[in-house]
């Protein structure tokens, strides 16, 4: 379920209740007249399962409220209510499965800020994979991936591809060229660094690397491991249950090869680079194609549901007594 508090001016009251009201996905509706002072107007609160929010969502900002009042929405984790199990019944989908586009614009938008926190995290993660490079160890590799902060833009720009938002396609590609441009060439310092305190050696990156050569050894497989983790960081983002393991599964494809990359430039070995950049190329290209098309038949799912709520209803009531029954 979703909460929202809906601020709205004063004289649009009455269309904004009659919208909540006409949907059977809007329970425990609540009205404050006059409660607002910025701006000023009234106070409309409700509930509205998450599948059912978008038509909902649309049908506010259709009534120009987002410019005169403002529409916050907060996730509701537990919720105990017969109501609000016959608006989740009554919504078309299910929860799980709901897209909240506007949730999902504003999460990743956030994404795409160049700020420090964002470039430092993008730096010390590649400087992390660089080493784990150069000792051929998986374990930093693994550090690294945790540690990467590139799923936020590349899920705007999926966002954005599919919403047609040229901001947030904007914000995207410069956060993930800004990102991985810093932190390469800090990576490449570090290893000068590095080098010139005798901790590291060219040595080190030419010698047989079984554990970490993969990295710039582009193939079939490294499509598909790319492809496969843009469908699972979608399916996570969009379900509300995105999380660390998430990242690491975007970051096995993206930073280590960035890292590579920045390490062979360092030491001059071309092939290594070229290597490297085209992983790094194959995958993004894979991860951006996997999360647009995911969206695409979620969104094309979400608006073939609304005819079929009937056997959806029987599915979550059929679930319902599941659980019931295992209690």
């Amino acid at each position: 379920m979703l909460h929202l508090r809906i601020i709205t001016p004063n004289g649009d009251l009455d269309q904004v209740v009659d919208v909540l009201r006409a949907d059977p996905a809007v329970t425990h509706l609540i009205v404050l007249p006059g409660a607002a002072r910025e701006p000023e107007g009234d106070v409309v609160l409700c509930d509205v399962a998450r599948e059912g929010s978008n038509d909902v969502l649309d049908a506010l900002r259709a009534l120009g409220i987002e410019e005169k009042g403002s529409i916050a929405i907060e996730g509701v984790d537990v919720m105990l209510s017969a109501a609000a199990d016959q608006a989740a019944e009554a919504a078309p989908g299910l929860g799980a499965d709901a897209v909240v586009w506007e949730e999902l614009e504003h999460r990743t938008g956030e994404e795409t800020h160049l700020s420090v926190t964002y470039l430092t995290f993008f730096t010390v993660a590649t400087i992390i994979a660089a080493i784990g490079v150069l000792l051929d160890q998986p374990i930093l590799i693994v550090g690294a991936m945790v540690v990467g902060p590139e799923f936020g833009p590349l899920a705007a720009l999926c966002i954005g591809l599919v919403r047609r938002r040229a901001d947030l396609i904007r914000g995207s590609l410069v956060a993930l060229a800004a990102g991985f441009a810093v932190s390469m060439v800090f990576a490449m310092a570090a290893t000068w660094g590095l080098d010139a305190l005798g901790l590291v050696s060219r040595d080190m990156l030419l010698a047989e690397r079984p554990l970490t050569g993969f990295i710039w050894r582009p193939d079939a497989l490294s499509w598909i491991v790319g492809f496969l983790a843009g469908v699972a960081g979608m399916l996570s983002l969009t379900s509300a249950k995105s999380g660390a393991l998430v990242g690491v599964l975007i970051s096995v494809t993206t930073v280590p090869a960035a890292a590579n990359a920045a390490v062979a430039l360092a030491y001059r070995a071309p092939d290594e680079a070229a290597g490297s950049a085209v992983q790094l190329l194959i995958n993004l290209a894979a991860i951006v194609t996997a999360g647009v098309l995911t969206l695409a038949v979620q969104s094309l799912r979400g608006s073939g549901r609304t005819a079929q709520l009937a056997p959806r209803g029987t599915a979550k009531q059929g679930a319902r007594r599941g659980r019931g029954a295992a209690r």
